[in-house]
């Protein structure tokens, strides 16, 4: 495979993930990262080991050397920037979501595709092996015809008043947090897993905490906070801790899931069950290694994540003998193997399908967000339309 060099917009929280997960692979350089200001981006650069650092994200997409963006910044800032990448000439890996708005992934979606360059949104749960296990047994009719799917992304990293972050305000994070920030996550692996595409919503949502002591310093994502009552000031908050929201699939099948971030314990728990005419699925993202296989007539299975013992499509995405534990960063990982083999290949979206999610998916989640949106306004089930 032959080296291909990227750069890197915004390490905070999961940047530097992105950037373990890009090396991990081989054959990939990180050359330069792009940070709000220069002081920062020296900074970062020095504690990543990445040589050109960039006050201004445009002087990174200027670098003729770079052939790949990562885009990891706040959400606002998701779409100028792609859009300023794919016209230099650049493929893109954006974290989700895509955009801020449906106009805008629309947008994003239509310049991709005049482009014809590699465009990626991270939707990494889809690259667990036990998750691509499930999408074969429902491939292959050993779940039979889905009859429902439920379940739930629970956090409890803003459990507290005092927790507070970007994702909390709206011209940063969007309209809606929750749903979007982890329930577009559960909804995207559901579609993946089943084959079905989410048609119509009902939802309920609610905030808990509708002040939050935000601190006067930046304090990063999932960081330990060592402040005292006069480090903070109250925001009033407009976007939702809580979502419950009914499904309905395009082939009959129907849903249900929760997503809550003041759950007290639960650090991130995304969790499904997929019930079917031969059997049920189950699975818990915080025991990646075991899938809950259930039947009627005999006794339930745990299925160990063992590739001598799981379906060829998933063993590509496993890395280590059973009993070995693979997580979250590994998922990452496949996916952004996913995406540079692709693109390393010189393969092209016109040409080959690619498989990884692509901007068409993250505009899909971006209308069923803005679904359940409406749908908590109106009261009443809503038609997503993609």
């Amino acid at each position: 495979m032959r080296m291909v060099k990227a750069g890197i917009i915004g390490t905070g929280f999961v940047g530097p993930m992105h950037v373990e997960a890009a090396r991990r692979l081989g054959f990939v350089e990180m050359v330069a990262l792009a940070e709000v200001n220069a002081d920062t981006a020296r900074a970062k650069a020095e504690q990543l080991s990445i040589p050109a650092a960039y006050g201004d994200y445009r002087e990174l997409l200027s670098n003729p050397e770079i052939e790949v963006v990562h885009i990891c910044t706040p959400n606002t800032g998701h779409y100028p920037m792609a859009k300023e990448a794919i016209a230099a000439g650049k493929s893109v890996i954006v974290e989700k979501p895509l955009a801020m708005s449906s106009r805008e992934s629309r947008e994003l979606m239509s310049l991709a595709r005049n482009a014809n360059c590699v465009a990626a949104v991270d939707f990494n749960y889809r690259f667990y092996p036990l998750n691509q296990h499930a999408r074969a047994m429902v491939q292959r009719g050993e779940v039979g015809k889905v009859y429902a799917v439920h379940g739930s992304y629970l956090q409890d990293w803003l459990y507290l008043e005092t927790d507070y972050n970007w994702r909390v305000e709206p011209d940063l994070g969007g309209e809606s947090r929750a749903v979007a920030d982890v329930g577009s996550h559960w909804c995207d692996l559901i579609q993946f897993i089943i084959g079905q595409k989410i048609t119509a919503v009902y939802a309920d949502l609610a905030i808990i905490h509708e002040k939050r002591m935000k601190p006067k310093r930046p304090v990063e994502t999932y960081a330990g906070k060592e402040l005292t009552p006069e480090d903070y000031e109250p925001r009033p908050i407009t976007t939702e801790d809580y979502g419950t929201v009914l499904l309905k699939f395009d082939r009959g099948a129907r849903g249900v899931f929760t997503v809550c971030q003041v759950a007290a314990g639960r650090k991130n728990r995304l969790y499904y069950e997929i019930d079917g005419s031969k059997c049920a699925v189950a699975y818990d993202q915080e025991d990646p290694e075991r899938l809950w296989v259930g039947h009627r007539e005999r006794a339930n299975e745990i299925l160990m994540r063992d590739p001598s013992l799981m379906a060829p499509e998933a063993r590509e995405y496993m890395h280590t003998p059973g009993g070995h534990p693979e997580g979250y960063p590994d998922g990452l990982k496949n996916f952004v193997r996913n995406v540079y083999a692709y693109y390393a290949e010189g393969k092209r979206p016109a040409a080959d399908p690619p498989d990884f999610p692509t901007f068409e998916d993250g505009h899909n989640e971006i209308v069923m967000v803005e679904a359940v949106v409406e749908s908590h306004r109106k009261h009443s089930w809503v038609e997503v339309k993609y």
